[in-house]
């Protein structure tokens, strides 16, 4: 006990500050692989992969068995390859998330629209779902950001047409040949419909008492997943009212606060109204008054 308790003195004698900051980001970087993996269906492969580890720890170390630990080094370096494949779709979610968060409001893109265009697009799409919600009429509709959505574009039928309540009533109205998929707007116009979006695989539906989040729900959450778009859903069955953002849902929204919440997310310095990104650029590095005047010239 007296040499137990030794060298626990002499262990606290030897740490220093670089040790706590070493053991803290190592607990660190364990928190944030977990909370990443959390409600997934990799966090049970990976408990299966842990457990491997830790029972070979134990056979080997405990057991003399050297053609059975020989096999084990041979093989450990092939599962260190297998683990990016194995957990391929949660790693690129991360960085996903690690890009967005390091995008900087001064460097955002600027919309081709004023703010007072984009306002009254975000009017359309309001009242739109406030009808769609009377009727029972299922809807979902993303509005893109800054992150491009090409890709899932391409999957629906072009229209690059002006929104307006209409057309939105008239694309989500029941067995019409455009109602099933996503609406897709890029600044004031719906450049395409009945678009495939990705579905969520985090299980955040799952634990919902409810039974209608649907599809529709699945995909507005997959869609913000993957990247920093705003989808507005509509559901058939109750007509309840959602939006889901950063892979997160609101839910049970009246028209009041789903206004409140679509102003919230964005920004004057996304229009043409606001700052140009050279002029935001020199703001940095000038004066204020400098700048401004260099940001009206431009």
């Amino acid at each position: 006990m007296a040499q137990f308790i030794n060298d626990l003195t002499f262990l606290f004698q030897r740490f220093g500050w670089t040790d706590l900051l070493d053991i803290v980001l190592v607990a660190l970087v364990f928190f944030i692989v977990l909370m990443l993996l959390r409600d997934t269906e990799a966090l049970v492969l990976l408990r299966g992969v842990l457990f491997i580890i830790v029972l070979l720890v134990l056979f080997t170390s405990l057991v003399e068995l050297p053609a059975f630990s020989w096999l084990i080094s041979t093989i450990l370096p092939a599962l260190v390859f297998a683990i990016p494949v194995i957990f391929a779709p949660e790693i690129r979610r991360a960085l996903e998330r690690v890009g967005r968060a390091g995008n900087m409001s001064f460097l955002a893109r600027t919309r081709d629209i004023t703010e007072k265009q984009f306002i009254e697009t975000l009017n359309a799409i309001i009242k739109a779902s406030g009808r769609l919600s009377e009727r029972h009429h299922g809807a979902l509709i993303v509005i893109q950001r800054n992150q491009g959505l090409g890709e899932y574009v391409s999957t629906g039928v072009p229209m690059n047409a002006i929104v307006t309540p209409e057309l939105l009533l008239q694309i989500f109205y029941p067995n019409t040949p455009l109602h099933d998929g996503a609406v897709i707007i890029v600044n004031d116009k719906i450049v395409a419909a009945s678009c495939v979006m990705p579905l969520s695989s985090t299980g955040v539906l799952n634990r919902s008492p409810e039974r209608t989040l649907g599809l529709r729900h699945r995909a507005a959450l997959g869609i913000t997943e993957i990247s920093d778009a705003i989808a507005v859903v509509v559901s058939e069955e109750t007509g309840s009212i959602s939006i889901a953002q950063d892979g997160k849902m609101i839910r049970r929204l009246n028209m009041e606060r789903l206004q409140n919440t679509l102003l919230a997310f964005f920004q004057a310095t996304e229009f043409i109204g606001g700052k140009s990104l050279v002029a935001r650029l020199l703001a940095l590095f000038t004066p204020e008054e400098e700048a401004n005047k260099e940001g009206e010239e431009l």
